[in-house]
C-alpha cells in the first residue's frame, strides 16, 4: 500500500453506525415536524 491516508486514518468509528444515527436523527426530525403540524391542523 502507498496510500498513506489509508494507514493513518484520523476516525476508526464503524461507517454503519454514523448512518443509523443520522438516519434515526432525519427520522424523528421529520416526525416531530410531522407531528406539530398535525396537532395544528387538530385545532385550527
Amino acid at each position: 500500500m502507498n496510500n498513506e491516508f489509508e494507514k493513518n486514518v484520523q476516525s476508526q468509528r464503524n461507517d454503519f453506525l454514523d448512518s443509523v444515527v443520522g438516519f434515526v436523527v432525519t427520522f424523528g426530525f421529520f416526525t416531530v415536524i410531522f407531528a406539530i403540524a398535525t396537532v395544528i391542523d387538530l385545532f385550527v
